[in-house]
């Protein structure tokens, strides 16, 4: 098993940024992928962003390119999510999640999930 932690959610103004945290306990942190997600009111959950085990390779949602960054800290069990230029449609709840495939955009490839931690970008 591996419990995730988001925190870093909150309120942000158009263009501002904000970093999202989600730290692992559980087995081995390096083990996993770990991806983002994010889930507005009445839709889909939809990929964000992903990252491989050792933090080299990383892909994101073309929504997302060029303005977020996800990064991980295997010595601290913890993956991060840089926001800039935040948008009002990037309103949702994040979630952080970990699976053992790098590279899905689907949320059922991934086996553990973190609770979301809400993100709200005013105009």
């Amino acid at each position: 098993q591996v419990q995730l932690v988001e925190s870093g959610g909150g309120l942000a103004q158009a263009g501002g940024s904000l970093r999202l945290s989600c730290a692992a306990s559980g087995r081995t942190f390096s083990d996993y992928a770990m991806g983002w997600f994010r889930q507005a009111p009445e839709k889909e959950r939809e990929f964000v962003a992903t990252i491989d085990w050792s933090g080299a390779y990383t892909y994101y949602a073309d929504s997302v390119k060029g303005r977020f960054t996800i990064s991980r800290d295997n010595a601290k069990n913890t993956v991060y999510l840089q926001m800039n230029s935040l948008k009002p449609d990037d309103t949702a709840v994040y979630y952080c999640a970990a699976g053992l495939n790098f590279g899905s955009v689907s949320p059922r490839t991934y086996d553990y999930w973190g609770q979301g931690t809400q993100v709200t970008v005013s105009s």
